[in-house]
């Protein structure tokens, strides 16, 4: 085993030496990270020709930790597994941006709950209309019955409860 630093790429590698055929390891999770960082960068161009321009990716998971109903930020924090203080921070960079708003929750006066805009509910249904149309396009190029089979392998190797909204947490990416 070599390690070593590709100067072309400022990737740091383990080389496994001897093995012609197989592709190294490391690749996996690169390339899956590439197709993801190509639909979000794409998402967000897209977002931004439509009227969201400050719109982040950290923002459409707090959006939809916040969901149709409201949530306090306390639940929004625990969905998006960061901090009481970082989830406060986020929403109100939401509140900031016109996405979200604070109001009263109706079961318990003594509590606010977060709720979405017109501003944030028009921003994640144009996010899921531009995600329709970044599949058809990857369709389009690979062909709809390879680009069904790739779902369906990544639903087979994926761990059961895996999709969550704490992605950007767990990235280090929203301050938790």
């Amino acid at each position: 085993m070599v390690n070593m630093v590709d100067d072309e790429k400022k990737v740091n590698q383990v080389v496994e030496t001897g093995k012609q055929d197989s592709r190294p390891g490391y690749e996996l999770p690169f390339l899956l990270f590439a197709g993801f960082r190509t639909l979000i960068d794409a998402l967000h161009a897209e977002l931004a020709r439509q009227g969201h321009p400050d719109a982040r990716p950290a923002h459409g998971f707090a959006l939809q930790a916040i969901g149709p109903d409201g949530s306090t930020a306390v639940d929004i924090g625990r969905s998006l597994g960061i901090s009481k203080q970082a989830a406060g921070k986020t929403v109100d960079r939401l509140i900031t941006l016109g996405y979200a708003e604070r109001a009263a929750d109706p079961a318990d006066a003594r509590r606010k709950l977060v709720q979405l805009t017109p501003h944030g509910r028009d921003m994640l249904a144009r996010s899921a209309a531009i995600f329709d149309r970044l599949r058809a396009d990857w369709a389009a190029t690979l062909g709809e019955e390879r680009m069904r089979a790739l779902e369906d392998d990544l639903r087979a190797v994926t761990a059961p409860g895996a999709f969550r909204l704490d992605a950007a947490g767990w990235m280090g990416g929203m301050g938790g």
